[in-house]
């Protein structure tokens, strides 16, 4: 599911947007059982600020306080038919361009498309894993000698719940932004966006009653869904004609967003300028102009959302 920001694969059915499956599924681990034992300095974190699957693992990073045990480099928001590139920051671990270099690393064979995130060991000289899943999931347990956070983002009472979301919230909405963006027809193109609204209407019911979508603590479902709700409004509402209605216009969802962007953090690791240049210059086939709309300008992140008395 670690797709890039706006990837789309050769597979078409009838219009329909297909998601590349992801290639590298290994796991740093504490047991030996793996070929990659968790240890702090040998592994980096390979993102992008645009994509959502990308922000995930950022978000889990920050969140447990590994930043001082796995490295980061981000790639430039502007990709074009070579791929994502090492512009803004450049490549500390390898010293290469582009992310596809990486990839060719570890398998000389690799053809398919370049994606982030990617968690790379750099003992082996190979990638270890480019599922944002995953690489969240390792850092919320396998890291867990060297994390600085104490937050739990799959505790094992709350994993039914969190997998029975995960199940809603990615084909739904993760993946719906995109089902309805790169439709090519109006069949593929409503397959996607009623969907989309059903999910979105459905979670903005159950957040009536609790503050986040498994209760009173926050889990790696929240943040699933918060990386699609904070580029919604900006760039799906227009760009991806999910034009149904904006976040900003439902009650709990909009209050929601808020809470989680005003944790500790987590406002840093947000970066509107890349999100928006990605999307809006990167996508020639649905922009071919590359103009980059100056708004909203009356989202709010920091307004008060009023739902800490939710349980």
């Amino acid at each position: 599911m670690s797709d890039s920001a706006g990837t789309m694969t050769a597979e078409k059915v009838a219009g329909e947007f297909k998601r590349q499956e992801d290639s590298f599924r290994d796991w740093v681990t504490t047991d030996g059982s793996s070929e990659f034992p968790a240890a702090a300095g040998r592994y980096h974190l390979y993102v992008s600020l645009a994509c959502p699957w990308a922000h995930r693992t950022i978000i889990a990073r920050r969140l447990k306080g590994l930043e001082d045990s796995i490295g980061m480099t981000v790639v430039d928001p502007i990709r074009d038919g070579r791929g994502w590139a090492f512009v803004e920051e450049a490549d500390p671990v390898n010293g290469f361009q582009f992310l596809s270099e990486v990839y060719r690393l570890s398998d000389k064979n690799y053809r398919a498309r370049v994606t982030v995130p990617v968690l790379f060991d750099k003992e082996t000289s190979c990638i270890v894993n480019n599922s944002e899943v995953d690489i969240v999931r390792m850092f919320n347990s396998s890291f867990a000698e060297w994390a600085k956070g104490t937050v739990d983002l799959y505790p094992p009472s709350l994993r039914a719940e969190i997998d029975a979301l995960d199940d809603l919230i990615y084909p739904a909405i993760n993946n719906g932004v995109y089902r309805a963006g790169f439709a090519e027809t109006q069949g593929a193109y409503e397959a996607g966006v009623k969907p989309l609204f059903e999910a979105l209407d459905q979670l903005e019911e159950r957040l009536a009653a609790r503050r986040y979508l498994c209760g009173s603590q926050i889990t790696e479902a929240d943040w699933k869904l918060f990386v699609t709700l904070v580029r919604f409004d900006e760039v799906y509402y227009v760009h991806f004609k999910c034009n149904v209605r904006r976040i900003a216009e439902y009650k709990n969802l909009w209050a929601y967003l808020r809470d989680l962007y005003q944790q500790p953090g987590i406002a840093e690791t947000v970066n509107m300028d890349h999100i928006k240049r990605h999307y809006y210059m990167t996508h020639d086939d649905i922009n071919p102009f590359a103009v980059v709309p100056l708004g909203p300008r009356d989202l709010d992140f920091m307004a008060a959302h009023g739902r800490e008395e939710l349980g």
